[in-house]
């Protein structure tokens, strides 16, 4: 049957068999708000070719699983994200975490680390290790990293405009504790262009931030060279409000844009590619999620080899971590984020993922619990040792849906891919406001089809509870930790070699002002016990600090 006749048999099934049915009172919509057909067939995949299109796991363009064996070889990294109060407290969940079958630890800051601010910094009052750690000097991450090898360990860190920072604290730490840089293997995620775009904890103007992470790079190409440089996220784009291709398209716009900054940086783009990663979302509207993954390995494959002529097959492989959706998780009822966080992590292992965080219950109440971190950790293990998903590769591909799915997150990101272009690329982009106008569009949109009725969340919008009390035990930081913080950081600056601190800062001005690489300055200022405020306000006086146009 070819794609004539196939529609215009669908056209009669649909007139004379589906519509003697009829249909529910319902919008058949994505979670994007997407048309959803009644059904798909061969006419709706027509134009998909195997080999081009497809292939095998492993082989070009990777659109069905970047290793030749997936999950067959090794399950995913299931990687917690965790981080409270001084890192004392944070190094017993991880420790909690690692002996309850955790495979690698991901951290979370508080916003004043994220910030770049010290914890004594008065703007970070009443801030301090509320929403994660607060790590100040490298003596925070070696508490925060007591008892645990970072030479057998793999470690993600979330964090972006002062990344180049804590790097350098955690490779002191390592150092100390006798690894080398090149034992080291982890991620940060330093992917500074979505902070303009969506997140907004930013630092410095997005040139200078762009020369940071091009140090950055090339930097880790020689001496760290198990380290992912940079996890380009669509997570918080999404978490701001956009929809999946909108995602998928902003995202993998950022990563061509570093590539660019690298390449005219002088980088071999096999040199520096593979140590890229991604890191996206994964919404609770299942086939959206499963195509919006499939489609990004198959653009990335092709912009890697046929854009910038990456030869190496590692820079052209799409390897990403994966974060359940927190903005899909209500305060009503919240033992029903459980079940939401395990058909986001199945989705996001069928699409393909290398690691996963699953989001715990209590998250949009307050930083998890030990008890439902531990809820959130053994649903990735049941995904991957129960339900058999694991077994072979790519399970739905063929499915009429999910290619056709995959194809149209294709279109829909070229699509998006052209209007960048045409705004001047992602930098133009961003100081104009149109990945800020499209957002905001789409959470609009989404924010009204709940108002209205037309997208049902349960236990919110329908299926309430008369008594919406929650009842289940919440993890409370305790403000004295903020005091005990705020003295240690304190510490670190009356005890330190105040004329060694004073040499490496001096050394970070001078490289700041030219053009030599950064890293090894701010290693040195890692080890000379200079804190993170310190070393940012050093940029800023030769950088400056980045305003943000408003957007009306």
């Amino acid at each position: 049957m070819d794609e004539r006749e196939y529609r215009a048999e669908k056209e009669r099934w649909l007139r004379e068999t589906y519509g003697e049915e009829g249909e529910r009172d319902d919008h058949f919509v994505t979670v994007s708000s997407e048309q959803v057909e009644p059904l798909y067939g061969p006419g709706d995949i027509s134009g998909l070719d195997y080999e081009r299109d497809l292939g095998f796991p492993g082989e070009f363009p990777y659109t069905r699983g970047i290793r030749s064996n997936m999950y067959r070889g090794r399950l995913w990294t299931m990687r917690q994200f965790s981080g409270f109060g001084t890192a004392r407290e944070t190094n017993a969940r991880y420790k909690f975490l690692l002996e309850h079958g955790q495979t690698g630890l991901s951290v979370a800051f508080d916003m004043p680390t994220i910030m770049g601010r010290d914890s004594d910094d008065p703007m970070a009052e009443g801030e301090v290790g509320r929403c994660g750690v607060a790590i100040d000097s490298v003596l925070d991450m070696q508490a925060l990293f007591d008892g645990i090898s970072l030479a057998s360990i793999t470690t993600s860190m979330t964090t972006n405009a002062p990344a180049s920072i804590l790097l350098a604290f955690y490779l002191v730490t390592g150092e100390r504790q006798g690894a080398s840089f090149d034992e080291m293997g982890g991620t940060i995620q330093n992917d500074i262009l979505k902070e303009y775009i969506a997140q907004k904890s930013w630092i410095f103007p997005p040139r200078p931030s762009l020369r940071i992470i091009t140090d950055i790079m090339r930097f880790c190409a020689a001496e760290v060279p198990r380290w992912n440089t940079i996890s380009i996220s669509g997570y918080h784009i999404r978490e701001a409000g956009s929809t999946a291709a909108q995602e998928l398209a902003f995202t993998l716009a950022d990563g061509i844009a570093y590539v660019q900054a690298g390449v005219e940086a002088g980088l071999d783009v096999d040199e520096f590619a593979p140590r890229l990663s991604f890191f996206f979302n994964s919404h609770v509207d299942f086939f959206e999620e499963i195509g919006k993954y499939r489609a990004a390995r198959r653009i990335w494959a092709r912009v890697m080899k046929e854009r910038f002529g990456a030869k190496k097959e590692e820079s052209l492989l799409l390897r990403f971590h994966t974060q359940t959706a927190g903005c899909s998780l209500t305060a009503q009822q919240p033992e029903n984020n459980i079940v939401r966080t395990a058909y986001e992590g199945l989705a996001a292992v069928l699409g393909g993922t290398q690691s996963l965080h699953t989001n715990s219950m209590d998250e949009v109440l307050a930083l998890p619990s030990e008890k439902a971190a531990e809820i959130a950790l053994r649903t990735q293990q049941i995904i991957g040792y129960e339900t058999g998903v694991s077994n072979t590769i790519d399970p739905l591909a063929g499915s009429y849906f999910v290619e056709a799915m995959t194809d149209r997150m294709e279109s829909e990101c070229l699509a998006c891919f052209d209007e960048i272009e045409a705004e001047g690329g992602v930098l133009e982009a961003i100081e104009k406001g149109y990945f800020q106008r499209r957002i905001a569009d789409a959470a609009y949109r989404y924010q009204m089809e709940i108002e209205r009725g037309e997208r049902i969340i349960v236990g919110m919008n329908r299926f309430e509870h008369s008594d919406e009390a929650v009842d289940i035990e919440l993890l409370k930081i305790d403000p004295a930790l903020e005091t005990e913080q705020v003295a240690s950081v304190r510490r670190v600056r009356a005890e330190r070699d105040q004329p060694a601190a004073d040499d490496a800062m001096s050394e970070l001005r001078r490289r700041a002002e030219g053009s030599d690489n950064l890293m090894p300055a701010i290693i040195e200022c890692a080890r000379a016990h200079l804190t993170q405020g310190e070393i940012v306000g050093v940029l800023k006086e030769v950088f400056g600090e980045y305003k943000e146009r408003p957007i009306y």
